[in-house]
C-alpha cells in the first residue's frame, strides 16, 4: 500500500497563496493536522519525503519512528514567477491556459505534465518489486504536496494530467493507491481524520 499524505497547513496556506517552491513553514494548526494523522500511517516500513520543511516536518509529526528518505521528485511544481502569489493576482488569460494546457509552463516554473512524468516514475519506481513494501502486505508513505498527489492519483487512474484540476485536496489529507490485479488502484482519496474532531 502507498498511503500519500499531503503536508499540514502552512504559512503561506493560511494566507492563501499558491505556494510551490518556497519554503513555507507548517503553522501550528498545520503541524497538529500533522499528528492527527498518526495511526492513518501506523506500521509503516518506508518513510519518503519531498525536500521542502513544511512536508518534512509533517512527516516528522506523524510519529513512524521510521527515518525520512528524501526524494526530490514528490516536491511541489514550481509556478516560476507566480510562486507567493494570490490566484487573484494570476492574470485570467494565463490561468485559462494553464487550467487548459497540462503542458503550459509559467515563466520560470514546471509544467503539470513535467510534474506528472517525475511523479509516475516515483511511483512506478515504489510497486516495480513484486515483494517490496508498497506492493507486497507493507505500506509506504509519501509526504508530498498538492500537485504530485494528485499526479499520483491520475496514475492510479489511468488518466492524463489534466485530471488533476478535477481533484480537491486538503492539507494533512491521506490518499490511498494499492497494487490490484491489473495494477494501480485508488483505494482512498483526501481523508482528513483532523477534520473529524471538529
Amino acid at each position: 500500500m502507498l498511503i500519500l499524505v499531503r503536508h499540514g497547513e502552512s504559512t503561506g496556506n493560511a494566507d492563501g497563496l499558491l505556494l510551490g517552491r518556497i519554503d513555507a513553514p507548517l503553522t501550528p494548526r498545520g503541524l497538529d493536522q500533522a499528528r492527527s494523522l498518526a495511526d492513518t500511517v501506523a506500521g509503516a516500513e518506508r518513510l519518503i519525503s519531498s525536500p521542502l520543511t513544511r512536508a518534512r516536518d509533517t512527516a516528522e509529526a506523524l510519529g513512524t519512528g521510521l527515518p525520512v528518505e528524501i526524494d526530490d521528485r514528490w516536491v511541489e511544481v514550481d509556478y516560476g514567477e507566480y510562486d507567493g502569489r494570490k490566484l487573484t493576482d494570476i492574470p485570467a488569460d494565463v490561468w485559462r491556459r494553464w487550467r487548459s494546457d497540462p503542458g503550459f509552463v509559467p515563466p520560470g516554473g514546471e509544467s503539470l505534465a513535467s510534474a506528472g512524468t517525475r511523479v509516475r516514475e516515483a511511483c512506478e519506481e515504489l510497486f516495480a518489486d513484486p515483494d517490496g513494501a508498497a506492493r507486497g502486505e507493507g505500506t509506504v508513505v509519501v509526504v508530498s504536496h498538492v500537485s504530485p498527489i494528485k499526479a499520483a492519483a491520475c496514475w492510479s487512474l489511468g488518466m492524463g494530467d489534466e485530471g488533476a484540476w478535477r481533484l480537491y485536496l486538503a492539507n494533512a489529507s491521506a490518499t490511498r493507491i494499492r497494487w490490484g490485479p491489473g495494477g494501480p488502484v485508488l483505494a482512498g482519496f483526501n481523508h482528513t481524520p483532523w477534520s473529524d474532531r471538529r
